[in-house]
C-alpha cells in the first residue's frame, strides 16, 4: 500500500520535477511608444506558443514546462499602449497575458536566461524567431571592450530639482538585463553578462551633492556588473531604462510621505540581513541586541534553534518573526529588552498586578484639599469620576472609569469650589495631575458683527409751467374763468380766473396751469411781452441722487465653546383681542441681536455658530391694528481665521416707479402735449451686507 502511494505521488509530480521556473519579470519604456517585457528564468527559457486577440487587445504567450515563482500575478503598466500584465501558472505551463489599449505588433528574443518581448516593434507581423545565446563565465570575464560585447560605457551622477540623486548608467545595448534589490545600506543593481572597463571600477563619493545618495561603487562579479548605491535617511527610489540608458532616481521623502509609509508599514527599525542555517535562538537575539545597542535579558526557558534567511528587513520586524516562530514575547523598558515565552510574561504581569492591588489595600490613606481655580468643581469632579456625580464610584465588575481606588472617596465643596479627596498617595497624585490638565483658563474670543444697509435713490422730474399777467379786450368787457389744478401747481389749490367785462380782461399772476417742480434745483425761463399779453415759459428739471449707510455694529466677548448673546431694541405695544372678547395690550419685539458660539481650533482658527437678527418697524396695519416688522435674519456656521473679516451674505433689492401727471386732453396731444404734462421716474436700490470679524484675545488681556 505504501509503495502504491509513493508511485501515485511520483506520477503526479513527475511533470514538475524538471520544470523551469520563472523567477523575475521586468518592464521598461522604450522610445516611439514602445515598451519591453523581460522574463528571467532559472535556465534557458523554452520556446513559447503565442497568439493575439483584437478585442480586447491582448498578446498571449504560453511557456511549456514552466512554473512561476513570482509573488504577484497582476502587474499594472504605465505605458501609452500598456494596461496590465498577468502571469498565470496552470498545470505544466505558465501563461503571460499583456493587456493593451490597441493591438500592436511585437518581437521576441532570448537573452541568456531571459526572454524579452518588445511591444510596438517597428516590423509588423508576429513574433520574430528568437535567437539563443549562451556564453560561459570564463569567456565573459576575459572579453574586452573592443570585442563588441555588452558593456557599461559610462556612469554619471546628477542632482535633481527636488533634491533627488540620479545615477545614470550608459549601456552598450538596450538588451542588457538589470536586476535591482534593496540592501541594508541602500540599493544593489546587477547587470547580467556585462563587462565594465577598469576605469569605471571605482568608488564615487557624492555626499556633497546633498541627496540621499552618499557612495556609488561599481565592480565586476562573476561576469556581471554590480552597482552598489549607499543611501541614507528616508527615501524612495525609481528605476527605468530608455534605449541604452539606465537611470536610478533616489528621492528624499517629505514628512507627509514618511508618515504615510509608516502608517502602511509599522516597522521602522534599521534594516539588516540574516542568512543562518540551524542557529540557536539566543544567538540570533544577541545579534539583534548588538545591532540595536540594546541590553538583552533572556529567560532561561528561551531555547531551541532556527533557520533564517532575511534580506534587508527592519530589525524590529526580524525580531517579531523570530519571537512568533518560537512562541516568545518581549517587553522593552528604556534600552533594556526582556525576552521570555509569552505565557511566562503574561503570568509574571498577572502576579505584578495582584501584588500592586494588595499593596493598595494595605497602603495608608491621605486626604487632600484641591482648590479649583478656573473650572467648575462639580463638573471637574464628574469628569475625574467617570461621569458619576456622587461622592465616589466603585470600579468592581467592570464599572466605569475612576481614578480612585476601592478605598478612596471624594466630595465637592461648592462654596469654596474645591474637591476633598481621600485615597492612597499614588491615587491622590494621579487625581491632582488630572485636575492640573483640566483646570486651565479658556481662551476668550471677541466677535464683532457689522450690518450695512446701503441705499441709492434716483428721482427725475420734467415739467412745464405756463403763466399770464393780463390782457385788454376793450371797454365794458369782462370775462371770468376760475378753477384749480391740485397736485400740479406749485401752490396746490390756487384759483385762476379769466374775467371779461366792461371791455377789459384781468388775469391774476400765475393763473395758468402749473406743471413745474416744487423748489427746483435749476430752471430755465423766458418771456414774451406785447401790447395786450404777457407770456412766460419756465422749464425746470431736477435730478436727485442719494446714498446712505445704516450701520449696526454689535460686539460681544465670550469664552471658547461658550454661547453668548447680545441684543438691543424695543417692544411695540398694540391691542389684541382675547378669547373673552375683551382687548389686552400685547408687545412685539423690534431688536438687533447677535447670538454666537465660537470654537477655537488647534491652529488658532475659529468656528462660529451664528444667528444675527435685525428688525425694523415698518408701519401699523390699520385694519388689524398690529405693527408690521421688517425682519432680517442670518443663521450660519463658518470657519474664519483669527482677525479675518468675512462677508456672511447679502440681499439686494431694487424698486423702480415711473409716473406721468398731465392735463386731460391737452397732455395727450402729440408733441404739443409735452407742454401740459410732467414725467416722474423714481428708482430706489437697497443692499444688505453682513460682516463678521472674530479675534482671539491675548492671555494678558484675560488675566
Amino acid at each position: 500500500m505504501r509503495k502504491t502511494l509513493v508511485l501515485l505521488v511520483a506520477s503526479l509530480l513527475s511533470p514538475l520535477v524538471g520544470a523551469a521556473t520563472l523567477d523575475d519579470i521586468r518592464f521598461a519604456e522604450l522610445p516611439n511608444q514602445r515598451f519591453e517585457v523581460r522574463l528571467t528564468f532559472n535556465e534557458a527559457p523554452p520556446e513559447p506558443q503565442g497568439y493575439t486577440i483584437e478585442t480586447p487587445a491582448r498578446i498571449v504567450l504560453d511557456f511549456p514546462d514552466v512554473v512561476s515563482e513570482l509573488k504577484e500575478r497582476r502587474y499594472p503598466l504605465a505605458f501609452d499602449n500598456g494596461k496590465s500584465a498577468l502571469v498565470l501558472t496552470s498545470g505544466d505551463r505558465t501563461r503571460l497575458i499583456l493587456n493593451l489599449e490597441n493591438l500592436s505588433t511585437y518581437q521576441a528574443s532570448v537573452d541568456g536566461n531571459s526572454y524579452v518581448v518588445e511591444v510596438g516593434a517597428s516590423q509588423p507581423g508576429a513574433a520574430a524567431t528568437p535567437s539563443r545565446t549562451s556564453v560561459t563565465s570564463n569567456a565573459v570575464q576575459t572579453r574586452q571592450a573592443s570585442s563588441g560585447q555588452q558593456e557599461v560605457a559610462a556612469i554619471d551622477f546628477r542632482r535633481g530639482d527636488q533634491g533627488e540623486g540620479r545615477i545614470i548608467v550608459d549601456l552598450s545595448s538596450n538588451a542588457i538585463s538589470a536586476q535591482m534589490r534593496d540592501t541594508a545600506s541602500g540599493l544593489r543593481v546587477r547587470f547580467s553578462d556585462t563587462f565594465i572597463p577598469q576605469a569605471l571600477r571605482r568608488r564615487l563619493d557624492v555626499m556633497d551633492f546633498a541627496t540621499p545618495v552618499s557612495i556609488i561603487s561599481a565592480d565586476s562579479d562573476d561576469g556581471d556588473v554590480v552597482l552598489d548605491v549607499s543611501a541614507e535617511g528616508d527615501y524612495d527610489y525609481l528605476a527605468y531604462q530608455t534605449d541604452n540608458r539606465y537611470v536610478i532616481s533616489v528621492k528624499p521623502l517629505t514628512p507627509a510621505e514618511k508618515a504615510e509609509q509608516e502608517r502602511l508599514f509599522e516597522y521602522t527599525g534599521s534594516r539588516l540581513s540574516f542568512n543562518f542555517q540551524d542557529i540557536e535562538v539566543r544567538a540570533v537575539l544577541q545579534i539583534i541586541a548588538d545591532f540595536t545597542e540594546l541590553n538583552l535579558v533572556a529567560s532561561d526557558t528561551v531555547q531551541g534553534r532556527i533557520t533564517l534567511r532575511l534580506d534587508n528587513v527592519p530589525w524590529d520586524q526580524a525580531l517579531d518573526m523570530v519571537l512568533k516562530t518560537k512562541g516568545l514575547d518581549k517587553r522593552q523598558v528604556g534600552n533594556v529588552l526582556m525576552v521570555a515565552p509569552a505565557a511566562e510574561i503574561a503570568e509574571r504581569e498577572r502576579q505584578e498586578l495582584s501584588t500592586k492591588r494588595q499593596l493598595e489595600e494595605l497602603a495608608p490613606l491621605r486626604t487632600e484639599y484641591i482648590r479649583i481655580s478656573y473650572a467648575n468643581a462639580q463638573e471637574v469632579f464628574e469628569i475625574a469620576m467617570g461621569g458619576e456625580s456622587g461622592s465616589r464610584q466603585s470600579n468592581n465588575q467592570g464599572a466605569n472609569y475612576t481614578l480612585l481606588s476601592e478605598r478612596g472617596h471624594a466630595v465637592v465643596d461648592e462654596r469654596t469650589n474645591s474637591i476633598i479627596v481621600t485615597d492612597t498617595v499614588d491615587r491622590v497624585e494621579a487625581f491632582k495631575r488630572l485636575l492640573q490638565e483640566i483646570d486651565v483658563p479658556i481662551k476668550q474670543v471677541m466677535i464683532e458683527a457689522r450690518l450695512v444697509i446701503a441705499n441709492k435713490d434716483f428721482r427725475e422730474e420734467l415739467g412745464v409751467r405756463w403763466g399770464g399777467v393780463g390782457a385788454s379786450l376793450g371797454d365794458n368787457a369782462l370775462l371770468e374763468i376760475g378753477g384749480s389744478v391740485d397736485g400740479l401747481d406749485s401752490d396746490p389749490g390756487t384759483p385762476f380766473d379769466f374775467i371779461y367785462g366792461g371791455g377789459s380782461m384781468e388775469l391774476n399772476e400765475n393763473m395758468m396751469v402749473d406743471l413745474g417742480v416744487q423748489n427746483p434745483v435749476g430752471s430755465i425761463a423766458f418771456g414774451l411781452l406785447t401790447d395786450n399779453a404777457f407770456l412766460d415759459l419756465e422749464l425746470s428739471a431736477m435730478e436727485y441722487n442719494g446714498y446712505a449707510e445704516i450701520v449696526s455694529q454689535p460686539k460681544v466677548i465670550t469664552g471658547d465653546k461658550q454661547q453668548a448673546k447680545i441684543s438691543t431694541g424695543s417692544e411695540i405695544p398694540y391691542q389684541e383681542a382675547s378669547a373673552s372678547g375683551a382687548t389686552a395690550a400685547s408687545f412685539k419685539e423690534v431688536v438687533l441681536e447677535l447670538d454666537v458660539t465660537p470654537q477655537i481650533t488647534p491652529d488658532n482658527n475659529i468656528i462660529m455658530d451664528l444667528i444675527i437678527k435685525k428688525d425694523l418697524l415698518a408701519e401699523f396695519n390699520q385694519e388689524f391694528g398690529v405693527p408690521i416688522i421688517d425682519v432680517t435674519r442670518v443663521s450660519t456656521k463658518v470657519l474664519v481665521n483669527d482677525g479675518q473679516t468675512i462677508v456672511l451674505g447679502g440681499i439686494f433689492e431694487m424698486e423702480q416707479l415711473t409716473g406721468v401727471d398731465k392735463v386731460p386732453f391737452l397732455g395727450d396731444i402729440p408733441y404739443l402735449g409735452r407742454l401740459f404734462r410732467r414725467d416722474v421716474v423714481n428708482q430706489e436700490k437697497s443692499e444688505l451686507m453682513v460682516f463678521i470679524t472674530p479675534r482671539i484675545m491675548s492671555d494678558e488681556l484675560t488675566q
